[in-house]
Formats: structure tokens, sequence, C-alpha cells
């Protein structure tokens, strides 16, 4: 699973997600890609679904790439905590995702496997995406 290291600040602002990417938009290692066409929040657990759903239907065979990284802190508050009591503790981490971003890339398989494979990793992700190719 995906996880940091070390942060300079522990918790952060929700922040807004407005906008399209300007980065990440274009396949840069592998010839097929998952792009977004949605906006939201990507867990570290919907990550590693969606990575092994891939590794499951390509049977190891292939190169995946994961071009998002989860480096935000996501707080929670305790039930039964009132307003006015601080911010909540850090319970995981996400990735703002903005549409056009690539998600995954995958390489080293043929078509038909990469086309399926990113189908079912789309199933676990929580916005519409689109299945790119480099060719």
């Amino acid at each position: 699973m995906l996880q940091l290291r070390k942060t300079k600040y522990r918790k952060q602002f929700r922040g807004k997600m407005k906008g399209t990417s300007s980065r990440g938009t274009t396949l840069a290692f592998g010839d097929y890609g998952l792009k977004s066409l949605g906006r939201g929040w990507l867990t570290v657990k919907q990550i590693e679904a969606a990575r092994v759903a891939i590794t499951h239907y390509t049977k190891r065979g292939g190169k995946i790439w994961i071009r998002v990284f989860p480096d935000k802190p996501i707080t929670s508050k305790g039930l039964g905590v009132g307003m006015g009591a601080g911010k909540g503790d850090v319970v995981g981490h996400v990735v703002v995702v903005t549409p056009g971003r690539i998600i995954f890339e995958l390489g080293g398989v043929t078509s038909e496997v990469a086309y399926e494979a990113l189908r079912r990793a789309a199933t676990k992700l929580p916005f519409k995406t689109k299945i790119v190719s480099g060719n």
C-alpha cells in the first residue's frame, strides 16, 4: 500500500477541486492508460483495489505504473465529539484527482488484456474514467 514517510505538516485544509489537470495528462511510460473524466478524492484503499484488479487479470504479466500518490492527509472527528473541539485526527491519505489526469498506465500486454484489466480497475474508482492508448 502507498504510504507517506514524513510530512512537514500533519493536517491540511480540504481545499477546492476546480479546473482540469495540467500535469500528468498524457501517457509517459506504458502503452495504455486509465484517464479520469471526473473529479474527487482517491483513497489509498481505492488505488490498491484497482491495482490488485489489474494485476489479477493480467496474471502479473506486463508492467503497471501508478501515476498518482496519496499525499493529502484526511481527518475525522470521533463519534460524540462536539463542535469547537478542534480538528480531528488523521485517518488516512488521499490524492485529489481532476479531469484529464492519468491514474494508471499499463504496458507489455496485448490490447484486449489491457482494455479488460483497465475496465475492471475503473469499476473500483469513485468517478468516470476512460481508457486511452498511446498508439
